[in-house]
């Protein structure tokens, strides 16, 4: 007995099996098919394009002005340690602009730090880095402020405590915002693949196909049974899950086109204006700290000799393919790495009059008009095309969240059209029946 009655199947079982038997039955599950494929497509599409927008919107809002804070704290710290090292070569009362400057370097570097510490999370690399940093901000002025202080009375001690001031920069302060940099790449990259909602879209795109070919499927069984050629409401229910794919197929298409480009032409050369522009005010600053230590040739030479030999490099951060990606931009990072060259030599040229014993023209020639504006030259290309290039990563962006919202609302409404619209093609057969 016991064995009879496992050996029966389900309920639900056995229903679905009567209603297979009969021509009204099939029709009833056949609507039930494709109303739930509808409902289904409907509910994926509203939260594929809900997941796809917070994502972009996030990228947008978010990551990607956390990438540039990163970078202005990085850069702002390695230029206001070379213009506090030029400056301190003038020698007695520095000279307004540098002042003014240095001052603005570091009032950027901690307007840059406050803000990305509210967009980097509360925990992690990122956070470490932000306290490291707003700590030795205030210890680096403290130090660039007593090195002032001795230089203005002419005590050598001075150079000591530039020197000081410096190694902090150098070893500690940029190191640290490095790392903010790559954390905040990081936060981008995961942006991207939040942004592209890849799996949403999967299943949304595999449902909505499911949905076409059992509406194919059930005109063509509608067809042979019931000798009619064309069931107008199934028609139209196909028509409406055929646009929709299909503009789902293009928003996705789209959105993964914008969000590469974005990604390849965008937050990539980003970094690599950035190292750029940070090499060339550190070997900057290497020319101005030898001078400033009166020893001749020492290790901040063989520094700005390593930078120059990365920054020159084919393939590095400054001469690299990037006409490839735009024309202008590669015409603007090719003026910047001419316009190193040029520094290059003048810096040659300081070298030899120090080391030939001419240190007061070695400074002159340093801190002079000429090599000078050759270097600010370096400095404005690299900034106009670090603004290229966030300008053009801001454009993509915004084209990539196009259309995200009217699949959020549009796609739900069009697979309920889709369900009513099928329901009442089949349902209008099953009523034959009765």
């Amino acid at each position: 007995m016991s064995t009879a009655l496992a050996a029966r199947p389900a309920p639900a079982l056995r229903r679905l099996r009567e209603l297979r038997r009969t021509s009204p039955g099939r029709l009833q599950l056949l609507i039930a098919l494709l109303v739930s494929l509808g409902l289904l497509s409907g509910l994926l599409a509203g939260i594929t394009g809900a997941s796809a927008r917070a994502g972009t919107d996030d990228l947008g809002d978010r990551a990607q002005p956390l990438l540039i804070e990163a970078e202005t704290v990085y850069s702002a710290l390695a230029d206001a340690d070379t213009t506090a090292a030029q400056a301190f070569l003038a020698g007695g009362l520095e000279p307004a602009a540098l002042t003014r400057r240095y001052d603005d370097d570091l009032a950027r570097a901690t307007t840059a730090l406050t803000s990305a510490a509210r967009r980097a999370p509360d925990d992690g690399r990122a956070a470490t880095a932000v306290r490291s940093l707003s700590a030795g901000i205030a210890e680096y002025a403290e130090l660039v402020a007593t090195a002032r202080a001795n230089n203005r009375q002419g005590l050598p001690i001075g150079a000591s405590y530039l020197s000081e001031a410096s190694r902090l920069n150098r070893d500690t302060l940029q190191p640290q915002a490095r790392t903010l940099f790559r954390d905040a790449q990081d936060e981008v990259d995961d942006g991207y693949h939040r942004a592209a909602a890849v799996g949403w879209m999967g299943l949304l795109v595999a449902s909505l196909l499911a949905l076409l070919f059992a509406l194919v499927l059930t005109q063509r069984y509608l067809s042979r049974r019931t000798r009619r050629t064309f069931n107008v409401p199934l028609l139209a229910a196909t028509a409406v899950a055929l646009v929709l794919t299909l503009g789902v197929m293009t928003i996705f298409i789209s959105q993964q086109t914008r969000l590469n480009s974005a990604a390849g032409s965008g937050s990539g050369p980003i970094a690599s204006i950035a190292e750029s522009r940070i090499l060339a005010l550190q070997a900057r600053g290497d020319e101005a700290l030898t001078l400033a230590a009166r020893a001749g040739s020492g290790p901040y030479e063989v520094d700005f000799d390593t930078v120059a030999g990365l920054l020159g490099q084919t393939g590095g951060p400054m001469v690299n393919d990037y006409g490839r990606l735009d024309p202008g931009l590669g015409d603007t990072m090719a003026g910047a790495a001419r316009e190193f060259q040029r520094y290059e030599k003048l810096h040659e040229d300081v070298r030899a009059l120090d080391d030939n014993g001419q240190y007061d023209r070695a400074v002159a020639l340093a801190v002079g008009t000429g090599t000078t504006q050759a270097f600010e030259s370096v400095r404005a290309h690299l900034d106009s095309a670090m603004e290229n290039r966030k300008a053009f990563f801001t454009d993509e962006i915004d084209a990539a969240g196009d259309g995200l919202g009217a699949l959020t609302v549009l796609g739900p409404l069009l697979a309920l059209a889709v369900c009513v619209l099928a329901f009442a093609g089949l349902r209008a057969r099953l009523e034959e029946y009765r």
